[in-house]
C-alpha cells in the first residue's frame, strides 16, 4: 500500500527523535511491502527564523494533502521572550484548528520491566493501562475574549474558557466509543462545583451516556482526578476531559511510565474506530527539551511508539502497529535505556542506538 505523509521534525530534540522513527517506519514499509511517501516541512521556532511564522499556510496544505502527520517538538529559550508577536506554540494551535484535529489522545501504559524507574512505588503503577482523551481546539487556549491590557490601576488579562455543546459531545463521544474497546469505564473529569463550563460539560456526558448503556460513567473532579492518578491510577480506563484540564493531567500521568520520552500521542479529526481510517498528528507528549539536542541522549521512544498509533489510525494497519509495540517491549525487557529511564544493572544508550535496537526487532 501507499501513504502520503508530512513530517515535521521541529525544534530541540525533534530532529533526532523524528530520525529513528523514520528509521522504524521504512522498516515496517519493507517489511509488509508499503511505501510511505514523506514531505517534509517546518514548524515552531525554526520556522519563524526561516519563514517568518510559526507555520506556513503552505505547511497547513502541505499537512491537509497527506493521510497523516507526524510531528517532533517545538518550542526553546531562543523564542521564549513574552513580548515577541509569534511563538513556536502558535504553530501548534494553528495546525489542531486548522486540520479541525479535536481529540487528543494519550495512552499512559507502565511496561513491566520499568515498574522500579519512577518515583512512585511498583505496587502502586503495576498495571497502569489508561488513555486520556483530552479536547483539543476549544476552552482557554481558544476562547475568546482572550487578551492583556493596562488600566489606570495595573495591568489586567482575560481568557475565557467557553465550550458549545456540539464540542463537548464529539469529545464524549470519543471517549465513549474508546471505553468500548477497552475495559468500558469512562471518568469524565470536569469542576462542576465552580465553573459553568464544567456544569454544561456534566450535563452533556451524562445525557450522551444514555446512548452507551455498556459503559460505566463517573463523573471526576479534576482536583480529585489528579490526587486518584498518583495515588490508584489503576482505577482508570479511559479519561475524557477539556484542553487546559487535560493538558496537565497528561503531563502528571506520564510519571507513572517513568518519562515523558516513554509517552506517545494521536490528535485527531474524527472518532477512531477499529479498522477505520482517521486523519490524525502524531507526536510525542514531551517537548524540544533545547539542553538535549544534540547530543544523542534523547529518547525517541514516544515518537516511535507515535508511528505505532498512526499506522493503528490513520492508516488502518494494526498489525503493523503491533509489530513496533512489541519491538519496543523487547528491547526494554532486554535491559536497554536510555539516560530519562535508566536504572542500576541496566545498558545505557542514546539516542540513535535504541531507534536501531528497536528497528532491529523488527
Amino acid at each position: 500500500m501507499q501513504f502520503r505523509l508530512t513530517v515535521l521534525p521541529g525544534d530541540g530534540i525533534g530532529p533526532e527523535v523524528m530520525e529513528e522513527a523514520i528509521r522504524v517506519l521504512h522498516t515496517v514499509g519493507e517489511r509488509f511491502h508499503h511505501h510511505f511517501d514523506l514531505h517534509n516541512g517546518l514548524i515552531g521556532g525554526i520556522a519563524i527564523d526561516r519563514e517568518g511564522a510559526a507555520l506556513s499556510s503552505e505547511t497547513i496544505e502541505m499537512c491537509r494533502r497527506s493521510n497523516a502527520v507526524l510531528l517532533g517538538a517545538v518550542g526553546g529559550p531562543k523564542w521564549d521572550d513574552p513580548q515577541a508577536p509569534v511563538h513556536p506554540e502558535d504553530g501548534l494551535l494553528s495546525l489542531r484548528k486548522g486540520l479541525k484535529l479535536f481529540a487528543n489522545l494519550r495512552p499512559v501504559k507502565v511496561f513491566p520491566t520499568l515498574v522500579n524507574c519512577t518515583t512512585l512505588k511498583p505496587d502502586v503503577i503495576r498495571g497502569v493501562d489508561l488513555v486520556v482523551v483530552r479536547e483539543l481546539t476549544g476552552g482557554l487556549y481558544f476562547g475568546k475574549p482572550k487578551k492583556q491590557w493596562t488600566t489606570a490601576r495595573g495591568r489586567k488579562a482575560v481568557d475565557s474558557m467557553l465550550y458549545s455543546e456540539q464540542e463537548i459531545e464529539r469529545i464524549a463521544r470519543v471517549g465513549f466509543e474508546l471505553a468500548r474497546t477497552r475495559r468500558k469505564k469512562l471518568a469524565s473529569v470536569d469542576k462542576a462545583n465552580v465553573l459553568q463550563s464544567s456544569r454544561l460539560w456534566r450535563q452533556v456526558v451524562t445525557e450522551l451516556a444514555s446512548e452507551y448503556p455498556d459503559v460505566h460513567l463517573d463523573h471526576v473532579l479534576v482536583d480529585a482526578c489528579a490526587m486518584r492518578l498518583i495515588q490508584r491510577p489503576t482505577d482508570f480506563d479511559v479519561i475524557v476531559t477539556e484542553n487546559t484540564f487535560g493538558d496537565i493531567l497528561t503531563d502528571e500521568a506520564s510519571m507513572l511510565a517513568g518519562s515523558m520520552g516513554m509517552l506517545p500521542s494521536a490528535s485527531l479529526a474524527g472518532v477512531p474506530r477499529s479498522g477505520k481510517r482517521t486523519f490524525g498528528l502524531y507526536e510525542p507528549i514531551h517537548g524540544s527539551a533545547p539542553k538535549r539536542a544534540g547530543q544523542d541522549m534523547a529518547n525517541p521512544i514516544a515518537t516511535i511508539l507515535s508511528v505505532a498509533m498512526m499506522l493503528r489510525h490513520s492508516l488502518a494497519l494494526e498489525q503493523e502497529a503491533s509489530l513496533i509495540e512489541t519491538a519496543v517491549s523487547r528491547v526494554l525487557e532486554e535491559g536497554y535505556r536510555t539516560y530519562d529511564i535508566m536504572e542500576d544493572g541496566k545498558q545505557r544508550v542514546g539516542t540513535k542506538e535504541m531507534g536501531e535496537l528497536i528497528t532491529a526487532r523488527l
